[in-house]
């Protein structure tokens, strides 16, 4: 009788010291990492579907909590942080990209991943770069990878969901200031920047009565037009220069389409001066070589451009010259001896 009440005593013993030293470690676990002045911070990424089990591994990984197993004990039964002292905190787990500090207790953490309040990529896109040039700088700031960027970009399925009749998204993807997420799908982020240039093309009117044709059409000219101009004045008068050569089935003479083929379809360094012998490059995108439109858009225009393109002056202008790279200042003329005599430049812009 007197071993069985040791028995029973030793074992209550070891389980209040078991309990002890469980609580002992879960207090120890749910503290912050490290100190304030030791304390580092680190991008965390939440992807959509992830799993309590699944940040709770990553944090780990990232050295910013002590115990996987506490931490997703803590999200289950919130109630044990409260028990332990530590701020009552349910974890409402969103996804996104967040700052963690090692100094951060998992209460803390918990409020920072439930509160939805991302740290976003900054990213802005001036009006007239290509596909490329918005892959590279994308897959500079860690949204996409720059090959996955501009394979999605000539993706039919994508296209079609768009009802965009071209075999790429070039002069679709509209310049602006965008916050992304690092890794991002190259998918959505084009479909983002497809969407805002189709809002704001409800804001102008004259497109909303176009086919998807015309439309087409439209954006090719813009893509032109933003390679051209420098002085937003002068986009209209541009944009009519272009209208009355396609009127007449004349070639449109773009220096930039030009620079297009030698950049982006040669893929040679970009060129200080326009030769002759570029312009006899046999592509179908040479307007020197061909009358009417290119096959395709040569840049992303902005809404300068875009506007421009459907809201030409009218005039009687069949060329321009620029007379001051400085400043990209143009004059115009309805015939070719009068440009001529106003000094031809081949420099692009």
């Amino acid at each position: 009788m007197k071993i069985k009440k040791k028995l029973i005593l030793s074992s209550i013993f070891i389980i209040i010291a078991l309990s002890f030293l469980l609580s002992l470690y879960l207090i120890f676990s749910l503290k912050p990492l490290t100190s304030e002045e030791q304390s580092v911070l680190k991008k965390i990424e939440v992807p959509d579907n992830t799993t309590v089990k699944g940040v709770a591994s990553i944090l780990k990984n990232e050295k910013l909590i002590r115990d996987e197993k506490v931490f997703y004990l803590a999200a289950r039964f919130p109630f044990v942080t409260s028990v332990f002292g530590f701020d009552f905190q349910k974890l409402n787990l969103k996804s996104g990209v967040y700052n963690i500090k090692s100094s951060m207790s998992i209460s803390e953490i918990f409020k920072i991943l439930s509160s939805g309040v991302q740290d976003y990529i900054i990213v802005s896109i001036p009006e007239g770069l290509t596909i490329s040039k918005i892959a590279k700088k994308l897959e500079e700031y860690n949204v996409c990878s720059k090959e996955k960027f501009i394979e999605e970009s000539k993706n039919p399925e994508l296209l079609s969901k768009f009802d965009i009749h071209s075999d790429s998204f070039e002069g679709y993807l509209f310049p602006d200031t965008y916050f992304f997420t690092p890794k991002m799908d190259a998918q959505i982020v084009i479909s983002e920047m497809t969407k805002n240039l189709m809002n704001h093309l409800k804001d102008i009117p004259e497109y909303n009565s176009l086919s998807k044709e015309e439309l087409n059409q439209k954006i090719i000219l813009a893509s032109i037009i933003e390679r051209e101009y420098r002085i937003k004045e002068e986009a209209p008068l541009i944009s009519s220069v272009f209208t009355n050569r396609l009127k007449i089935n004349m070639g449109l003479y773009s220096c930039a389409t030009i620079e297009y083929i030698i950049t982006e379809i040669e893929q040679k360094p970009h060129p200080d001066v326009i030769t002759y012998e570029d312009l006899k490059i046999d592509s179908p995108y040479n307007t020197y070589k061909w009358a009417g439109l290119p096959p395709g858009a040569i840049s992303n225009p902005g809404l300068v451009a875009l506007t421009a393109s459907v809201r030409p002056e009218k005039t009687n202008y069949s060329y321009f010259t620029l007379v001051d790279p400085q400043k990209g200042r143009h004059v115009f003329s309805k015939d070719f001896q009068t440009h001529i005599n106003k000094g031809y430049s081949a420099k692009t812009k």
